[in-house]
């Protein structure tokens, strides 16, 4: 059983940063697919960006595309998520997955999920 704790959410005005980091604990992450994915009220849970389990291999949602860098430390079994320029539609909760293989998008496909952590970004 994997754990997944995210954190680094808060409000933010636009333009500005956040790293959001997201620590497993019960399994290490260094055979996992990691991925980040986002709602808003209302709207359906959506990818953010993947990683795979060596961290050369990456995939970003076209929204944050150039802003959003995707990394991860395996001795520390950390993944991060450093979010620059951010856009009023960047707020959501912001939720960590792991799955066992390669990098997915859908939500679907990831087994292990965290509780979220919010990002609120003002105008």
């Amino acid at each position: 059983q994997v754990q997944l704790e995210e954190s680094g959410g808060g409000l933010v005005q636009a333009g500005g940063s956040l790293t959001l980091s997201c620590a497993a604990s019960g399994r290490t992450l260094s055979n996992y697919a990691m991925g980040w994915f986002r709602q808003a009220p209302g709207t359906e849970r959506e990818f953010v960006a993947a990683i795979n389990w060596s961290g050369v291999g990456t995939d970003y949602a076209d929204s944050v595309k150039g802003r959003f860098t995707f990394s991860r430390d395996n001795a520390k079994n950390t993944v991060y998520l450093q979010m620059n320029n951010l856009k009023s539609e960047d707020r959501g909760v912001y939720y960590c997955a792991t799955r066992a293989g390669s990098i997915r998008t859908a939500p679907e496909w990831y087994n292990y999920w965290g509780q979220g952590t919010q990002v609120t970004v003002s105008s």
